[in-house]
C-alpha cells in the first residue's frame, strides 16, 4: 500500500514562498489601505446620514472609475459614457427624492 505524507507548509508551489511576492507588493499593500481607508470614510457615512441617501454614492464610484481609467490612458467609449451618465442621474434623482 502507498503512503501519502502531507507536505510541509512552506514547500511546493503553493507555500508561504509563493505569497511573499504578493505580499510585499507595495502596489498591493497600497490598495489594502486605500480599501480600508474607504472602509472607514463610509462608516462615517453611514454614521451621519440615512442608508437610503448615503448608498446611492457608491454610484459615483463609476464616474471616479471612469474618470481615473480615462486620465491613465484607457478608452472610455460613447456606452460606457453614456451608462456613468445614466448612474450619475439616477444618483441626483434619489438625492433629491
Amino acid at each position: 500500500m502507498t503512503e501519502i505524507k502531507a507536505a510541509a507548509p512552506s514547500s511546493g508551489p503553493h507555500g508561504i514562498q509563493m505569497l511573499l511576492p504578493f505580499v510585499t507588493n507595495k502596489y498591493l499593500i497600497t490598495g489594502f489601505m486605500l480599501y480600508g481607508l474607504g472602509a472607514i470614510v463610509w462608516l462615517g457615512v453611514l454614521s451621519k446620514w440615512d442608508v437610503s441617501k448615503a448608498y446611492p454614492l457608491v454610484g459615483l464610484g463609476f464616474l471616479l472609475s471612469a474618470l481615473v481609467g480615462f486620465a491613465l490612458g484607457e478608452s472610455v467609449t460613447l456606452i460606457r459614457g453614456l451608462g456613468v451618465l445614466m448612474i450619475i442621474a439616477g444618483v441626483l434623482m434619489v438625492g433629491m427624492s
